[in-house]
């Protein structure tokens, strides 16, 4: 058990993938099956810098943000799964420094140091701390609900799926690809499924 004795499930993708819905549906899927489960919200919409280059649209993304960010998907999971049997987390780290890569400055000596020592970090912990990550190739409508944590990033769905995918790849925890074009339910009965076959749930 990675984290201590709490499974963990990562759901992974794009923007717009279905990822925060998906995580809700199939942890109360698995707390009807008396299966002591929690999902962790998306940290990027607890973020006060997020928030403000979002928002507020003071300033942009920089190494300050997208590292608070990275720092984030650490202490929330291991956080979480303190007293949990099994743990949903929406995304992982891999997903913020995929991303990271596509808004910041590379060229940058400072930014490219510390991008490298959160790949390493990535790499080392991942396999140690998630189960499986669940990628979903799905992709809705950005601008549906609102929802304006999108906004920034509406034009990077496409390379952002390919750097999430190779991102959360490079860190060696198992992949499964969730079906294209599958209701909510049918995602939830799919994963279910899978996650049983996997003796992932006890």
């Amino acid at each position: 058990m990675p984290i201590r004795d709490c499974t963990v499930i990562a759901i992974e993708g794009t923007q717009a993938a279905g990822k925060t819905t998906l995580a809700h549906a199939l942890t109360a899927h698995l707390r009807e099956q008396s299966i002591n489960a929690q999902c962790t919200g998306e940290p990027a919409r607890s973020s006060p810098f997020m928030e403000e280059i979002v928002l507020h649209d003071q300033g942009h993304f920089d190494l300050v943000a997208e590292l608070d960010l990275f720092a984030q998907h650490f202490t929330v999971p291991l956080r979480a799964a303190r007293h949990q049997q099994l743990l949903i987390t929406d995304k992982t780290p891999a997903n913020v420094l995929a991303l990271a890569h596509l808004v910041l400055d590379t060229s940058d000596p400072q930014t490219a140091t510390v991008l490298a020592a959160c790949d390493a970090l990535c790499r080392a912990w991942m396999p140690t701390a998630y189960d499986v990550i669940l990628y979903c190739r799905d992709r809705y409508n950005q601008k549906a609900g609102g929802d304006r944590m999108r906004e920034k990033v509406l034009s990077l769905q496409d390379d952002a799926d390919t750097a999430i995918y190779a991102a959360c790849a490079a860190t060696g925890v198992p992949i499964l690809e969730v079906p294209t074009g599958m209701s909510t339910a049918e995602r939830v009965h799919w994963i279910a499924k899978r996650v049983n076959h996997r003796g992932l749930v006890a």
